[in-house]
């Protein structure tokens, strides 16, 4: 997000001279913090977003990028809403917040679950899955997504032996409780729409008494999760990822932290004592040794210094652009080839909000657009857990579903598919389903 605008305020094309401020909450995945939140922004309470000697006015908020959740989306549009603020989220992909009548102001970068249970329920027809189990998340993103999957399955004429729901911080016995019955069952393929969290709660039981291997068929917010894949007995795994993307420029930015840098910001500072088990200055990690200076992110093997799977990512980086867009079209007039944008202009959130459900470009090739319910073109990556020679499991891209193309076109294999059992599935060149 950071990245994002400060692209946009180096821009000579976009809001030239004007100067996006900002600030970041950390919701914590709580709703109760999530809301606190909305009605900061709603009242106008924050300070100053951007501190600098040209900022016109005090930074009234005129649009909020998130939630990454669902249930938190949803208790934020329904209180920042009515003032007309709009939302965009980068990973809220309930089919719920489609409802325009509820939530009027909402937007996503992410595709609706709609689009994923379709898919979902094609690609388990087409490998003949006909009788299969079901889990998923107790939460708006699982109730929501698995009901609509469940329908789909049905007009496919797939037969479900159990559809069963849990939550993280449920107690063992019901966690222990879906793992019996995915154990007990005769379903060989378990399609799971849940998130990393609960899933892997769910994977830890399993894991203490090894049953028969399980197909496992999975929703977009687990099956692209880096950490899920230490479940080695998942390999074979298959479902739909967000599509992985190129963001020019970010892993630069990233690996650009300065000592400064680190030390001015809480989170940085957690991350850089974490990864090189040091504590800086009077850090709270006193149970270990000083940072020394020697630390040297750019040798890093982690997660934050990985780009080679942006998914999540680039859905944060349209949506900032996406704002960005929308406030460029409501101050900012071209003559000629000459672009004018007036800083002193105070716009209303409910102008930007006009203006975000007409936006139309393209950034780094990837469109963006929104339809009637403020959702994008649904697009995916097939992929699949394959092991690799030296036993880890690696993601691979075996096909792709574009919701934009005719019937009979828009879901396409063109790899090589490993299933659990070692078994290969061979795909023609290009095979359309």
């Amino acid at each position: 997000m950071i990245f994002a605008i400060e692209e946009i305020n180096n821009s000579t094309e976009l809001l030239p001279g004007i100067k996006l401020g900002y600030q970041i909450y950390d919701s914590c995945a709580s709703v109760p913090v999530a809301v606190h939140v909305a009605f900061q922004l709603s009242n106008g309470l924050d300070p100053v977003f951007y501190t600098g000697d040209n900022c016109s006015h005090s930074g009234m908020v005129k649009a909020v990028v998130g939630e990454t959740g669902s249930t938190p989306s949803i208790s934020m549009s329904r209180i920042i809403g009515p003032f007309n603020i709009p939302q965009v989220s980068h990973f809220a992909t309930c089919a719920c917040l489609s409802d325009k009548q509820q939530y009027p102001s909402f937007f996503r970068t992410v595709p609706s679950d709609q689009f994923q249970a379709d898919a979902l329920a094609q690609l388990v027809k087409h490998f003949g899955w006909t009788w299969i189990g079901a889990v998923r998340s107790d939460s708006d993103y699982g109730n929501n997504g698995m009901a609509s999957f469940l329908d789909a399955a049905n007009k496919e004429g797939i037969c479900v032996e159990y559809s069963e729901s849990f939550y993280w911080n449920h107690p063992r016995s019901k966690i222990k409780r879906v793992a019996d019955v995915i154990r007990r069952s005769t379903a060989m393929v378990v399609v799971a729409f849940t998130s990393p969290g609960d899933l892997r709660i769910l994977l830890e039981e399993l894991s203490l008494e090894p049953s028969p291997p399980r197909q496992w068929i999975g929703s977009e917010a687990w099956v692209t999760d880096t950490d899920m894949r230490r479940f080695s007995f998942c390999a074979g795994a298959i479902g739909f990822g967000i599509q992985k993307s190129v963001i020019p420029g970010v892993r630069d930015f990233l690996l650009d932290l300065s000592p400064s840098k680190v030390a001015a910001s809480p989170v940085l500072t957690e991350f850089w004592e974490d990864a090189f088990n040091c504590r800086l200055g009077k850090s709270a990690a006193i149970n270990k040794r000083l940072c020394d200076g020697t630390e040297d992110i750019k040798t890093l093997q982690s997660p934050y210094t990985d780009t080679s799977q942006l998914r999540i990512t680039n859905m944060v980086y349209k949506a900032v652009y996406a704002i960005a867009h929308a406030i460029h079209k409501a101050v900012c007039q071209k003559t000629n080839s000459t672009t004018q944008c007036d800083k002193f202009t105070r716009i209303e959130s409910k102008e930007v909000l006009i203006q975000l459900k007409k936006v139309n470009f393209s950034r780094n090739g990837y469109d963006v657009s929104f339809d009637a319910n403020g959702d994008p073109v649904a697009r995916y990556d097939l992929v699949n857990w394959q092991k690799s020679e030296s036993g880890s499991i690696k993601l691979v891209t075996v096909g792709h579903y574009d919701a934009s193309l005719p019937v009979g076109q828009k879901f396409c294999i063109n790899r090589n598919i490993t299933w659990v059992d070692g078994g290969t599935h061979v795909s023609s060149p290009k095979a359309i389903i």
